[in-house]
């Protein structure tokens, strides 16, 4: 916890409460449904809340902005959001029915009520939301391909609506048809620790 005290020392009680109760309640659904690697459950703050907070470095979504999270598997970064903007809405949205019944779970133990649960593929989501993000879930290309149809053309953010990816690695292939459309941060910009080092944020412009 005191590492995300550290970044966000404005946390109300109610959040570093929701943000303290996520490590017992991960470390006992992933005994059952491994959904963290078992070697990281330990990192879970950093590799995991942390790494899905570094959404709220480059943007804080408005009140009533409407978010879903592609690819959620057990709810990152969708649950560390929705409790980071209790104001919005996110729709966590994965293929693999046991991945979301986690998220589901640990977001009903810590009462977060602007989420909600999707089994399917972001395929068949219909509906247009302000923002799409997703963790590394797949190739830039193909995600933009995907969402493209449920990036919503009215703006209230500081950025125009788009899609929001964390990624690793050298992204210049995945990049390349998004010149234009695209920024891309590093993280070690927003956080000191070294699993930051090779990590990227980028936005791309869709609206």
């Amino acid at each position: 916890m005191d590492v995300l005290l550290k970044y966000f020392p404005n946390l109300t009680e109610q959040q570093k409460e929701q943000f303290a109760a996520l490590f017992p309640l991960y470390s006992d659904w992933n005994t059952k449904i491994n959904v963290i690697s078992r070697k990281d459950i330990d990192n879970l703050y950093v590799h995991h809340i942390l790494h899905s907070l570094a959404i709220a470095k480059l943007i804080q979504f408005v009140d009533g902005t409407n978010v879903m999270d592609v690819g959620t598997g057990g709810g990152f970064p969708g649950i560390p959001l929705a409790i980071m903007f209790p104001q919005c809405n996110f729709t966590l949205v994965d293929s693999i029915g046991k991945k979301i019944k986690v998220a589901t779970e640990v977001a009903g133990a810590i009462g977060l009520r602007n989420v909600e649960f999707k089994h399917c593929r972001a395929e068949e989501e219909k509906r247009q939301f302000d923002f799409i993000v997703s963790r590394a879930v797949m190739p830039l290309p193909d995600l933009v391909k995907i969402v493209r149809k449920n990036v919503s053309k009215d703006c209230k953010n500081a950025l125009p609506n788009g899609l929001i990816c964390l990624k690793g690695g050298n992204l210049d292939g995945e990049l390349k048809p998004f010149k234009k459309t695209a920024e891309t941060d590093d993280l070690s910009m927003f956080f000191d620790e070294e699993y930051f080092d090779t990590k990227k944020i980028v936005y791309v412009m869709m609206s």
